[in-house]
């Protein structure tokens, strides 16, 4: 069992992340792919993958075991990391007696190969090896599903607002799922060992993950900033959706009545997006975002509420209709939805 304990100070700095953790998704599926329960939600995944692993993975099993410890350098929980980059800059920025102290650590639980020596060492070269294993994962494994991984996040952010717009703080925590129980003033979390977590005023992240699998995890040493990563719901048959054909102009009904960048903002917009998760998401400059996302306010699609600073963009009943009639076209039962 984890044990969370909050203070008063620690209700008021619970937040939701706000899209999928690059770092998390990886670890979490190479974890998940090495496991064979979860067959409803990953085996097609799973299917669809092994032929096509890159070669770097055989640098990530070992350090990745499907049960048990696994290092927490692998998932770092510092700075900003926006950009796949930008996280795995800050995993190689790892001090060396940390390498050294998470390695031998999971040397105990795990067999590891010869070469995690000179990791542990901080040997610049296996560092880099690493940083390019990460990269090639995310490219052949994760990105051809990464639209159903981010949307599926999201939406799954989006209800945990509603539940802390509802019940507060104890309403979000009381809602995370099976495998949680708020208990006041402690979060009680089926895990595989006993860990207690002291706050201690640090607020809490919690951060839904695409692959995480089958209860909710978190890192093993506490003082780290603290995370909670949880499972979600996902989307029925999506490992084989996202592997379809790509629409082809033409072929794109969503697309041809809006243009394609309007269409993929509608479909942001059904579980909400800022300026600035849009054109990162498609790779496109803010004030292209600002002019498309004024074309579908103005068609009444989305609605958009300032705060802050920042423009939070939604999409309206009339526009979830329109993505809801998508939906139908495709084949797709909207809202059709499977629990881990």
């Amino acid at each position: 069992m984890l044990r969370i304990h909050f203070t008063p100070d620690d209700m008021a700095r619970v937040k939701v992340a706000r899209g999928p953790d690059f770092l998390w998704e990886i670890t979490n599926s190479v974890q998940t792919l090495q496991r064979t329960d979860g067959e409803r939600v990953f085996g097609a995944w799973r299917r669809w993958v092994r032929p096509r692993l890159p070669q770097g993975r055989r640098l990530l099993s070992p350090l990745l075991p499907p049960y048990g410890y696994s290092p927490d350098f692998l998932t770092p929980t510092s700075g900003d990391r926006p950009t796949l980059q930008a996280a795995i800059d800050t995993l190689l920025g790892t001090p060396r007696p940390r390498l050294r102290t998470e390695l031998t650590r999971l040397a105990t639980s795990t067999r590891l190969p010869r070469w995690t020596r000179a990791l542990a060492e901080g040997d610049a070269d296996t560092l880099a090896r690493l940083g390019d294993a990460l990269h090639a994962y995310q490219a052949q494994v994760l990105r051809p599903h990464w639209r159903h991984v981010r949307a599926d996040v999201e939406a799954d952010r989006a209800r945990r607002l509603q539940s802390l717009m509802d019940g507060g703080t104890e309403g979000l925590l009381a809602g995370l799922g099976p495998d949680t129980r708020w208990c006041p003033p402690v979060l009680e979390v089926t895990y595989p060992v006993d860990q207690h977590l002291y706050l201690a005023g640090r607020g809490l992240v919690l951060q839904p993950s695409f692959f995480c699998w089958p209860a909710p995890t978190t890192l093993a040493d506490g003082n780290l900033p603290p995370v909670l990563v949880h499972p979600i719901h996902h989307t029925a048959g999506w490992a084989s959706r996202s592997v379809g054909p790509t629409p082809v102009a033409g072929r794109d009904p969503l697309g041809r009545l809006l243009g394609r960048t309007r269409a993929e903002l509608l479909r942001a917009a059904r579980v909400g997006c800022t300026t600035v998760e849009a054109a990162r998401m498609l790779q496109v400059t803010h004030p292209a975002v600002s002019q498309h996302m004024n074309v579908l306010r103005a068609a009444g699609l989305i609605t958009t509420v300032r705060t802050a600073g920042r423009a939070f963009h939604l999409a309206t009943a009339e526009g979830r209709a329109l993505l809801t009639a998508e939906d139908r076209g495709a084949g797709n039962r909207p809202g059709d939805t499977t629990r881990m």
